[in-house]
């Protein structure tokens, strides 16, 4: 009851055996030599872009746009990191005011 149930493997019905394979000899004859015919260059597919002064000085805003919203950026970082120093050094400053005023007390 316990006893797993093992699948019989069933048997081959007949011996296989793979197809054959027919080599046949080919001959190699020697032809007139051509001249490989000279490279062309393909016609681009790809359309030329064309600078109008509208969009050129709509890339120029666009990129002015883009340097000043990354200047802004990394200027309230450095104002950040700033600030952070500064009052860490503060709070540096009282707690040592703080021990020098309790060592005084003693």
């Amino acid at each position: 009851m316990f006893r797993p149930k093992l699948p019989t493997m069933p048997q081959p019905t007949g011996t296989v055996t793979p197809p054959a394979v027919v080599v046949e000899p080919t001959t190699i004859t020697p032809g007139t030599p051509t001249t490989p015919p000279v490279p062309v260059a393909p016609a681009s597919t790809r359309p030329t872009i064309q600078l109008t002064p509208g969009t050129a000085l709509a890339l120029v805003g666009g990129g002015t746009a883009v340097v000043l919203v990354v200047g802004a950026v990394l200027v309230s970082m450095l104002l950040a990191v700033a600030v952070t120093g500064a009052s860490v050094a503060v709070c540096a400053l009282v707690v040592r005011s703080l021990l020098a005023s309790a060592q005084h007390r003693r």
